[in-house]
């Protein structure tokens, strides 16, 4: 996926297939949950980092890439080299500019703003009538940890949503614990 395969090079390809590296040549390449990556790969994308080319499954012939790495994870990049789990070369290469954005539950301020906007995405999404947060369920929200962060958020939001009858979320819409 990565890196691209060659016509016949496993079985069922009967074409070339571009990887991410080469559709993203002379631009961004963002590579969600680089802290799942497994070791071997890492190292993979550690060569094609520094050289600046990689080789598609099946060829002999390297290709030349000029690509940005943008990268993201929910892991602790340091615990998981301590754990011999990635790679500290490629932790150092990525690292350049790291951006830590606090977890949803260190930015209460920012809940009702992100849940009122998937609200109103999902009810055109669904075709439903404009809906709405109780005040009990707006308690609710801001009360609750959110382990999952923004994306258990907007997942609360879509179940509430379709969940819930007539034009307002109660707080036992939200189905949270």
């Amino acid at each position: 996926e990565l890196f691209g395969a060659e016509a016949g090079s496993y079985t069922g390809s009967n074409k070339n297939r571009i990887g991410k590296f080469e559709y993203a040549n002379h631009g961004t390449l963002f590579l969600d949950e680089i802290g799942d990556m497994n070791f071997e790969l890492q190292a993979k994308l550690l060569r094609g980092i520094e050289e600046q080319q990689f080789t598609r499954i099946g060829s002999n012939k390297p290709i030349n890439v000029n690509v940005r790495i943008v990268s993201a994870t929910n892991q602790n990049l340091l615990h998981l080299i301590k754990a011999g789990k990635f790679r500290e070369d490629l932790y150092y290469r990525l690292n350049t500019i790291p951006i830590k954005i606090p977890t949803l539950r260190e930015r209460k301020d920012e809940i009702m703003q992100i849940a009122n906007s998937s609200l109103e995405n999902i009810c055109e999404k669904y075709g439903f009538e404009k809906k709405r947060f109780s005040n009990k369920a707006k308690e609710s929200l801001l009360r609750y940890e959110w382990p999952g962060n923004i994306r258990e958020l907007i997942s609360v939001v879509e179940r509430a949503a379709i969940l819930s009858e007539g034009n307002e979320i109660s707080e036992e819409d939200l189905f949270l614990e």
